[in-house]
């Protein structure tokens, strides 16, 4: 097991002064934001304000007009294209859909050849899914893409977690077992950056929690 590392000096993820502008309108507006080793920070706002693209530029599928990504001490889109140890679920997941879930994982897992397939498996059952089920992918619920979304983010056990709004499409039951399973992450040393619009969802599990608006960022107080 990982332990938290308090005492790190660099944070896992460091933007500086990350400005997007796109057809003249700014998305992101000179956002200044660190998040710590073993960490989970919650993104929430309104739709359409700029959390989705917030994970976007962490990750190098977007690129900055101004400012700096690091990951991991590296310069997104400088010295990485994507940053490393790094898992990822933004907006809704892609799939083969003419495939099983479990051909998916291991076509997307043959890229880099770090897992085999029982590691594929045990994933896939973690977030409540068979990996014998053979139907493919086309006849899963809403629900079941999500989940195998998440499946695809976890496989290859990545330090830094970005999850764009998870328990979408979830039941009640869902959306906590998607929670135990984030709290069980992170208690294993996983630094987590999850987006929702219910503020509320975010203060059962986060350290701390921003709201985003009109691509300005600032951070909300915490319940207790």
């Amino acid at each position: 097991m990982k332990e938290k590392n308090e005492t790190n000096e660099k944070p896992v993820v460091l933007l500086k002064n990350v400005t997007k502008v796109i057809r003249r309108r700014t998305i992101l507006d000179d956002i200044s934001f660190q998040v710590p080793y073993s960490k989970i920070y919650g993104l929430t706002g309104p739709n359409g304000s700029g959390k989705s693209m917030l994970l976007r530029a962490i990750c190098g599928l977007i690129y900055t007009t101004k400012g700096s990504v690091s990951v991991f001490g590296k310069e997104v889109g400088k010295d990485v294209e994507f940053p490393d140890k790094t898992g990822v679920l933004i907006e809704k997941p892609g799939f083969l859909t003419y495939l099983s879930g479990m051909r998916n994982l291991e076509l997307l897992a043959s890229i880099r050849n770090e897992i085999g397939k029982e590691e594929i498996r045990e994933v896939i059952k973690l977030v409540g899914l068979n990996p014998d089920d053979k139907r493919p992918v086309r006849a899963y619920s809403t629900g079941m893409i999500q989940r195998l979304g998440l499946a695809q983010a976890l496989m290859e056990h990545p330090e830094l977690l970005l999850l764009d709004e998870p328990t979408s499409n979830l039941d009640r039951k869902g959306i906590a077992s998607i929670h135990n399973l984030i709290k069980d992450l992170n208690g294993n040393g996983t630094t987590i950056i999850l987006t929702s619009p219910n503020e509320k969802e975010l203060e059962h599990i986060c350290d701390r929690i921003f709201w985003i608006e009109n691509g300005h960022l600032e951070q909300e107080p915490m319940q207790m």
